[in-house]
């Protein structure tokens, strides 16, 4: 009879043994978290967050698709690794190679936020993230509720036996600030092993269902944008056909701004260095707004911020005024009282570098009005 290899028959024998160790276990699956303070056992959401539970147990059995370093690949990632971050009344957290958590798995994932699955009680599951969609192999456990991080990090399981080991490795000894949880020795994750209890969860492919759930979130991420990017053009296509219209008949300045007068008055002309108050609209070429001094303008395309004073500018009627160079021109073209559409070049705007939400090399086009001058 052919002998099974020992590395075989040791996974076999764990596997069984995980399964037999828990017979109350409900089916579904689970990840037994061994460490050196106890052994929890969580239930992983697998239906509800495929892609974040499939994350967590290809990474617990070694055949992640995504991991590329030779060190790490084709073994169990987190056994070994620490609970690097330990913060009383709010949770463990662990899953970092380099034990500090600045490290990751070498890839990042979407976030996976359900209706109903919140941080609502102790033994709470979640991702630890850097930002949106910026998940890997770090993941932390509550030791209480934690509302706040609803909608941030990703809930995909709860522990279901062992939830005073939580609190053992909370309570060991911390050094420096304790705000920032620093375990003097971390409590270590000596394995990670997964359990499967049912047809369903039997059935999950890890491996196969994290690929597949990449995928489909770029193909729905490449669909959102050609829907936005037609709604947009929909939307703006009021502005981009009247900035085209006007650019036409703009009379272009040396420096390359064009400039057509909307309204021209017979109003006062600034004296130099005179502050003055002006009502702005920044549009690009597509006729999409950025930025606006009109909040009824900005609630009538959707582009609201919440930190804008929506209110008109006061700036020196000069080229001291911080402004770009083609608003600063395009201002003191105008009287008070005298409406203008600008189009300003790159070169006069921001230049090669990107600025905020305006990309590198972007033309762009203002509305503007001199209201008053400032006494």
């Amino acid at each position: 009879m052919r002998k099974l290899p020992m590395y075989l028959f040791i996974a076999l024998l764990t596997l069984l043994s995980c399964n037999d160790k828990y017979p109350d276990l409900e089916d579904g699956l689970y990840a037994e978290i061994v460490t050196d303070k106890g052994t929890m056992v969580a239930q992983l959401y697998f239906e509800e967050t495929p892609a974040t539970v499939a994350n967590f147990v290809a990474l617990a059995e070694g055949n992640h698709p995504m991991v590329k370093d030779s060190t790490l690949k084709g073994k169990p990632f987190y056994n070994g690794l620490t609970f690097h971050r330990v913060i009383e009344d709010f949770m463990i957290q662990g899953g970092d190679p380099l034990g500090k958590g600045s490290g990751d798995a070498g890839y990042k994932f979407h976030d996976e936020f359900v209706d109903g699955l919140v941080h609502d009680s102790k033994g709470t599951l979640s991702m630890a993230n850097s930002g949106p969609d910026t998940n890997s192999s770090q993941f932390f456990i509550t030791q209480k509720e934690t509302p706040w991080l609803n909608g941030r990090h990703t809930v995909w399981g709860k522990v279901v036996i062992g939830l005073e080991v939580i609190d053992d490795i909370i309570a060991v000894e911390k050094i420096g600030d304790p705000r920032q949880g620093k375990p003097k020795v971390p409590p270590v994750m000596t394995q990670v092993n997964i359990i499967r209890k049912g047809s369903a969860a039997k059935n999950f492919n890890a491996p196969e269902t994290f690929k597949a759930e990449l995928a489909g979130i770029d193909a729905k991420r490449v669909k959102a944008a050609e829907e936005k990017a037609a709604a947009d053009a929909i939307k703006y296509k009021e502005y981009k056909e009247r900035f085209d219209s006007k650019r036409e008949k703009a009379e272009k300045l040396p420096s390359g701004l064009a400039i057509f007068i909307d309204e021209k008055t017979d109003g006062e002309k600034p004296a130099l260095g005179a502050k003055v108050k002006v009502d702005y609209a920044g549009f690009f070429e597509s006729g999409e707004l950025f930025d606006t001094s009109q909040r009824e303008l900005a609630e009538k395309l959707d582009k609201v911020n919440p930190r804008s004073p929506y209110q008109p500018m006061n700036v020196p009627y000069s080229n001291e005024a911080r402004l770009i160079a083609g608003m600063k021109e395009g201002i003191q073209q105008l009287k008070v009282g005298e409406k203008a559409t600008i189009f300003v070049p790159y070169h006069l705007g921001y230049g090669e570098q990107e600025y905020g939400p305006i990309p590198a090399k972007s033309n762009m086009i203002f509305e503007i009005e001199l209201l008053e001058i400032v006494k």
